[in-house]
């Protein structure tokens, strides 16, 4: 997968979360929930955008880790709107599974890009 089929992909994530959203009751807590799940959801793909122009690989690894936090925001609301029966499971399923293919493509990313800061090994002498 290339950098922007995974940027276009965690948009469409961020835009099919923003729907659900927008179907939450209109409660105290429904309310609270669809603030958290904007912020977070929709905070990952800008940060991913941002770290595939790093200036380093630090800055694109730190930035990857700031997308993969979000992500697991992300995971971890949309398993509480079906806890709290908020939305059916069947409407949120989906989304919860997306999320979580992408938490572990952002963090292969993460542990690709570590391992290829240290450099290839040394050569014994």
């Amino acid at each position: 997968m290339t950098s922007e089929e995974l940027s276009n992909r965690l948009w469409q994530c961020a835009a099919r979360v923003g729907k659900a959203v927008d179907a939450l009751p209109n409660t105290r807590l429904g309310r609270h929930v669809a603030g958290q799940l904007v912020r977070c959801d929709t905070a990952a793909p800008p940060n991913y955008d941002e770290g595939c122009a790093a200036e380093s690989r630090a800055d694109f690894i730190h930035k990857l880790a700031i997308a993969l936090k979000e992500l697991k925001e992300t995971r971890g609301w949309l398993h509480f709107v079906v806890i709290a029966e908020l939305l059916q499971a069947r409407r949120i399923s989906p989304l919860s599974e997306e999320a979580d293919a992408l938490c572990r493509i952002v963090a292969k990313s993460i542990i690709t890009a570590k391992a290829n800061r240290r450099g290839p090994p040394r050569a014994e002498i």
